[in-house]
């Protein structure tokens, strides 16, 4: 059901691209949005015992689109590299398909939001904070993976 790398010998390995789904950030959410356009969004995660977790508002597009439709792809990409004496830079990217559940249990929810700000800052006062003002407000979600492939690319 899913493509398999056309260039096998830029594959990553399945713990090269956990690693990167660990370390990195942020990644590019992709669902099917209205009229049937794909929708792509920059989102923060945190990637812990095989899935994804991300937060957001009760509502807009994304979340139109998740209710309509679970299926959903997940690209993450690392700083790169430059060799010593070249120019070019060299990306590792992980693209993951899988589908997307909604949490619905507010103490769960609580906590994604909670294990996702710890990635960015070790501020416990700020994140405590930014939970009683805006946790009721917060819905988290999982993409849970169905397929996951990593390669490094060199832009030459």
């Amino acid at each position: 059901m899913f493509r398999e790398l056309t260039r096998k010998k830029q594959a990553l390995s399945d713990g090269e691209c956990v690693e990167i789904l660990k370390k990195e950030p942020r990644g590019v959410l992709a669902v099917l949005g209205d009229d049937g356009y794909p929708y792509a969004l920059p989102i923060n995660h945190y990637y812990e015992d095989g899935i994804l977790y991300f937060h957001s508002g009760k509502t807009g597009h994304k979340i139109d689109a998740i209710m309509r439709c679970d299926k959903a792809s997940y690209c993450v990409y690392d700083q790169g590299f430059r060799r010593p004496g070249e120019w070019a830079l060299n990306i590792k990217s992980v693209i993951v398909f899988g589908r997307i559940q909604i949490v619905k249990d507010r103490d769960e929810t609580i906590e994604i939001s909670r294990r996702l700000s710890y990635k960015y800052t070790n501020d416990s006062e700020y994140i405590e904070n930014e939970i009683k003002k805006y946790g009721a407000g917060v819905l988290c979600f999982k993409l849970i993976p169905e397929h996951m492939t990593g390669k490094l690319v060199n832009e030459s």
